[in-house]
């Protein structure tokens, strides 16, 4: 990030500093170390050269399959950090290393070097990081990681892939009927301005809604225009603030969906931090942090009925966050002592389900879209030319 602050140098006088540092912390701390004292320190927002600064943030999951590689390789954690910084040529990423090489000659484990980047170094990488040094793990630590990131990546990809065509035909529908509406059909109702033979009722509104148009354009486009952008910036709050999502939540069949994605999700993460070498205790404190604010207080009551001696199976079904099939193989993981293998088939079976839901609603969904947006315009034009229609019946 990009920093600007306001110091007081040695010679007692103010001066404005520019730098690049992680964070704000970092920031002061290189600015100290110059001898400047701090008066004010603001970060400074993305110019112009935001588009070309794009794709060069720092990217977690290949950095975890470097460092993968090259620990595979023979090569401790700081020669494979030192090996990364000399080959990046990303200035978001340099600091990063830096920053991460530097805290490791410190002295400091990977796990808190990665710690003391909390905006770069996700906590569940950080917690698995943890855990593998307690058991001198790391690879595979690394491995479970990618594997699991590679697959919640997957997943969204795949959501993220069957909304985009139905996104483009709305929008497309949209666009055509709103040029209908607004150009074509009043120079239509100029043409039957002046004809004097009585139109259909459906097609006199339509001819209505034509002269209206033509007669008030520009107040109608500068309505349109604060309608669309109040319906942008009221998706962009509810989505911040989780409205949207709580919205769609509640739709017939897409919400259940939903919610089975996130509790597969679920799994898969607890699934990771057991196989890991955490304890349930310390797996459920590390995914309520970096689970959903809305699930951290299901999650909270979860701990406490493990706490109480409770099986994890019964403390999930006690919050409706179990599903036939995955409490019965949370059931044989906790009599077999696999429980984190469990937890991971029973996402990856969702998973699959929820895949094929995905397949068969968009292939169902598109057809129907589509004839509708069909119907809509064809309505539109069907009303414009039945006075065409009439008129070449009455020639007859």
């Amino acid at each position: 990030m990009q920093f600007r602050a306001r110091v007081l140098d040695a010679q007692q006088r103010i001066d404005t500093v520019r730098l690049e540092a992680i964070g704000p912390a970092e920031a002061r701390k290189e600015l100290l170390q110059q001898g400047l004292k701090v008066m004010s320190l603001d970060a400074e927002r993305a110019s112009a050269a935001w588009g070309a600064s794009r794709g060069k943030t720092f990217s977690l999951v290949l950095f975890a399959q470097e460092l993968l590689a090259l620990l595979q390789a023979g090569l401790s954690v700081i020669e494979s950090v030192d090996a990364l910084l000399e080959k990046d040529s990303s200035p978001a990423s340099r600091l990063v290393l830096q920053q991460l090489a530097q805290d490791l000659r410190s002295g400091h484990k990977l796990s808190v070097a990665l710690q003391r980047q909390p905006s770069t170094f996700a906590p569940l990488f950080v917690g698995l990081v943890g855990a593998a040094e307690r058991t001198s793990n790391l690879t595979e630590a690394l491995t479970r990681f990618i594997e699991y990131q590679t697959r919640v990546d997957s997943v969204r990809a795949k959501v993220v892939s069957a909304s985009v065509y139905p996104a483009i035909l709305m929008l497309v529908g949209a666009a055509v009927t709103v040029f209908l509406l607004s150009y074509v059909v009043p120079k239509f109702a100029l043409v039957y301005q002046g004809t004097g033979r009585a139109l259909p009722w459906a097609s006199q509104l339509l001819i209505q809604w034509g002269r209206y148009a033509a007669e008030h354009a520009v107040p109608l486009a500068v309505t349109a225009a604060l309608v669309v952008t109040a319906l942008v910036f009221g998706v962009l709050r509810a989505r911040r603030t989780g409205a949207l999502g709580a919205a769609i939540k509640r739709l017939p069949w897409v919400g259940d969906r939903l919610r089975q994605m996130e509790v597969a999700r679920l799994y898969l993460t607890l699934g990771l931090l057991l196989e890991g070498g955490m304890s349930i205790g310390q797996a459920l404190q590390l995914l309520r942090s970096v689970g959903a604010p809305a699930d951290r207080e299901r999650m909270d009551r979860v701990r406490a009925t493990v706490s109480e001696g409770q099986p994890l199976s019964k403390a999930l079904e006690k919050e409706a966050l179990t599903m036939p099939v995955a409490a019965r193989l949370l059931k044989v993981g906790e009599e077999t002592g696999q429980l984190g293998t469990m937890l991971r088939r029973a996402a990856l079976f969702h998973e699959g389900e929820t895949a094929r839901w995905i397949e068969r609603f968009t292939r169902a969904f598109e057809p129907v879209l589509m004839a509708v947006i069909g119907l809509v315009i064809g309505l539109i034009v069907l009303l414009l030319y039945m006075p065409i229609f009439d008129l070449a019946g009455s020639f007859q």
